[in-house]
């Protein structure tokens, strides 16, 4: 996993007063939980930019008044209007502990029905995984060489180690559809 630093302050009042106020001064209420305790903090909200814009997996390095934590990104609220972030959940790592997430798909090769005419479609752009932190990737490959005009790779066709997927077998992560113009012809 890639990783980022986000530098935060400790939240003396809860509440949503404080809440408003805090996203008056363009901070962030956040909240880290899955420890021995729960933290809430606020951070500006400029430091979201990278976790936020990418379709990458991060590693966070919480500094909440020189206390370190590690966590990942696990909720983000945003306002309906204006798209400012409302707050923001992250999920303790724990080198001992499995974590669930969501991590980005990765194509490899060239599909043979792309180079007949044939168009690839993407039908999932992250899959499910659990697994200790560390073996987690950035991505998951999924090859797509084989794959002829109306074939599809599906989640149950992919090999991983050091973790599990947890999406459902059957779902299709890609396939190659056959053009309008192609149809009349093959047989």
């Amino acid at each position: 996993m890639k990783s980022t630093e986000i530098v935060g302050f400790k939240r003396a009042n809860l509440g949503k007063k404080e809440a408003r106020e805090l996203r008056l001064e363009a901070m962030v209420p956040c909240v880290l939980y899955g420890g021995a305790e729960q933290v809430h903090f606020a951070a500006p909200m400029y430091l979201f930019r990278e976790l936020l814009f990418s379709p990458n997996v991060y590693k966070v390095t919480l500094n909440i008044e020189g206390e370190i934590h590690y966590g990942i990104l696990q909720d983000v609220q945003y306002h309906p209007v204006s798209d400012i972030i409302l707050h923001a959940d992250f999920l303790a790592i724990d080198d001992e502990k499995e974590i669930k997430i969501e991590v980005p798909v990765r194509f490899t090769g060239t599909a043979i029905g792309v180079t007949k005419g044939g168009k690839l479609v993407q039908k999932l752009r992250k899959i499910k995984v659990i697994g200790l932190a560390k073996n987690i990737p950035d991505f998951v490959d999924v090859p797509v060489g084989d794959l002829d005009l109306g074939k599809s790779v599906k989640v149950g066709h992919l090999k991983v180690e050091g973790f599990k997927i947890v999406n459902n077998a059957s779902l299709p992560i890609a396939g190659v559809e056959i053009p309008r113009a192609l149809r009349g012809t093959l047989k």
